[in-house]
């Protein structure tokens, strides 16, 4: 699905010093996979997730995604590309305070740059209620729970029914009881959707999760 040939993410810090943020690292996602990409602060971990996201360039190597080669596209194409193949998930939830519920969830279709085949709306209600959260459609962020809004970050992820959701410590702001619930979420779309998952976290409880764990220390996927 996925493959980063020996990519280098490196920064130019002065004349004569380069910080490399993540060293010469090769890694691939298989589709309907669940990966874990566990790694302490500071490891390049995040480096790695933006990569994959799509959501910057390497200095070297090659990220190949579905068979076409990154560096071949322009940056509406890769903007394209991200938006309707991959759904994020953050630690922070990342929505917008003066939207509703539903509003969230339908953000990533308003932008879209394709038509699409069916109906968001009728899509996000059916979301909203599968995953029960039903009674909360017009309700603001900041008046649901932590779980709650975890919850509609992933049905905003889902919206655009992504090949991959990429979750970047999807727990980290969530109680362990909430946390594994989220947790059991994404590994029900996995199973049952057949949805690619790649979650990025330092906690190895949440590392388990996955079928496939990638380790990344002191700029390297090791």
């Amino acid at each position: 699905m996925i493959k980063l040939d020996k990519v280098v993410k490196s920064y130019k810090i002065d004349e004569e010093t380069t910080f490399y943020a993540l060293k010469e690292s090769s890694v691939e996602i298989k589709d309907k996979e669940f990966v874990s990409i566990i790694g302490p602060s500071g490891s390049g971990k995040s480096t790695l997730m933006h990569l994959i996201g799509l959501l910057d360039k390497p200095t070297s190597g090659e990220i190949i995604v579905q068979d076409k080669k990154i560096s071949k596209l322009n940056d509406d194409q890769i903007s394209s590309l991200r938006n309707e193949f991959i759904g994020f998930v953050f630690q922070q939830f990342n929505l917008i305070p003066k939207l509703t519920v539903l509003e969230n969830i339908l953000l990533p279709a308003f932008y879209a740059r394709k038509k699409l085949e069916y109906d968001p709306r009728e899509k996000a209600l059916g979301l909203i209620k599968r995953f029960g959260i039903q009674g909360k459609e017009n309700s603001y962020p900041n008046k649901i729970s932590g779980g709650q809004q975890q919850r509609v970050a992933i049905l905003r992820a889902l919206i655009m029914e992504p090949k991959m959701i990429l979750a970047d410590e999807p727990t980290g702001n969530l109680d362990s009881k909430t946390g594994t619930e989220i947790m059991e979420m994404l590994e029900t779309l996995n199973e049952d959707e057949k949805i690619t998952i790649a979650i990025v976290t330092h906690e190895v409880d949440i590392a388990k999760y996955g079928k496939r764990i990638i380790h990344v220390k002191d700029g390297r996927v090791v």
